[in-house]
């Protein structure tokens, strides 16, 4: 059993990335192989458009044509037995890379038939960790809600399921003093960061043991 983790931040040991491998420890205890990458450790582009894997018949039917340095991470993801994807929150979306990643992982298997179905094979269980400065009772009004929500409805149609976890109002600097962030009360971020992310961990935790579990049953 293989449980990757895509870490979507440019930050490879803070919020998002504590949470990815708190959950690649927990399908560790359940007997997973573990591998977290990086995506800003890549170079590559989203969906080209070239449709490729749309042609049926055709060489690269139901998978991406496109050859970079991505690509032998979106054969890795979509061939292990848990996905565990991961971005903080940039402008109300993932971030760019994220994006595209997710881009590139998901259209070979979109089907244009009514109903817009799936012809992934595979019997993957996918998770969604968002991190992000906005605290729980902002993210409705901000459109947050609905952009999860999206996402995690995609992943859902191709894969056939996704758990979300949401870490909300993290820490985005440990020394707030070198930065203009007067919107922020630093004080509440700094009591948060050491009294609720380690809850927010332990979610994590219990979302890849979840995942590798139902995963290892199935």
């Amino acid at each position: 059993m293989r449980a990757i983790a895509v870490n979507g931040s440019p930050r490879k040991s803070w919020n998002t990335a504590s949470l990815l491998e708190q959950a690649l420890a927990g399908a560790a205890q359940c007997g997973a192989e573990t591998e977290l990458a990086h995506l800003y450790d890549y170079k590559y582009k989203g969906c080209r458009s070239c449709f490729s894997c749309k042609e049926t018949g055709g060489k690269s039917y139901g998978r991406c044509a496109v050859k970079d340095e991505v690509s032998p991470l979106i054969e890795k993801a979509s061939e292990a037995d848990v996905l565990i994807l991961g971005s903080p929150v940039y402008f109300a979306c993932e971030t760019g890379e994220m994006r595209s990643f997710l881009e590139r992982l998901l259209f070979p298997f979109l089907t244009y038939t009514p109903g817009y179905g799936s012809i992934f094979s595979g019997k993957l269980r996918v998770g969604l960790v968002y991190t992000m400065n906005t605290g729980e009772k902002d993210m409705s009004a901000r459109g947050y809600d609905r952009i999860f929500s999206t996402t995690q409805a995609f992943l859902t149609r191709i894969f056939g399921n996704c758990e979300v976890l949401l870490s909300t109002d993290t820490c985005q600097f440990s020394d707030y003093s070198k930065y203009l962030t007067t919107c922020f009360d630093v004080q509440a971020k700094k009591k948060r960061r050491e009294e609720v992310f380690p809850e927010d961990c332990k979610r994590a935790f219990d979302l890849g043991a979840k995942l590798a579990s139902e995963a290892k049953g199935s």
